[in-house]
């Protein structure tokens, strides 16, 4: 969760739906798994918010130029971000905290425009939490439905799989050829 907050493409998607099947299964609990989520992305938003006071705008911009592909980050996404925040105000910190995409860059803009750190901090766990729960909880579900599914999922896994590693290598090459452009 904090190195999806640092604008590393990890999905939060797949983190937490994962600790809640876990927590379905008995391995950890639930609610722990929601707080050490939230208060991973507040540690990766608070990275991301100091890089973006720090280096400011125009440093975020060369650095997405030079090193963005690598890890799949455009300048067209941290624009997304700027519009947002600008148009919004601080309050998106919170609600972009439940979107996706979004949710990683905000805290770029955040601390360009030196926002109350503590507000931030405040809005970004908040909304974190929800975020956190929300996924943890379908994975929950899925957990203790797994038994059900199980003999669909059996007779199409190789199906299912293949359209899995075709949807990541789309998203990659989609990400890359943006980034050609």
């Amino acid at each position: 969760m904090t190195a999806e907050s640092c604008l590393i493409p990890i999905p939060s998607e797949v983190t937490m739906t994962f600790a809640g099947f876990l927590a379905g299964l008995g391995v950890m609990n639930i609610w722990v798994a929601v707080l050490i989520g939230a208060s991973g992305n507040l540690f990766g938003s608070l990275l991301a918010f100091y890089l973006g006071r720090k280096m400011g705008e125009e440093w975020i911009r060369v650095a997405i130029k030079k090193w963005g592909k690598w890890i799949l980050v455009h300048e067209k996404d941290f624009d997304m971000a700027l519009r947002w925040f600008k148009k919004y105000g601080q309050g998106i910190t919170f609600g972009s905290r439940l979107l996706p995409i979004v949710r990683t860059f905000i805290s770029l803009p955040a601390g360009i425009a030196e926002m109350n750190v503590v507000k931030f901090s405040v809005f970004t766990f908040i909304g974190s939490l929800l975020w956190s729960g929300v996924l943890a909880f379908l994975g929950l579900k899925l957990g203790q439905n797994w038994q059900i599914i199980d003999p669909y999922f059996r007779k199409f896994q190789i199906l299912i799989v293949g359209l899995g590693i075709a949807a990541v290598i789309f998203y990659i090459y989609h990400h890359l050829k943006r980034s050609k452009e």
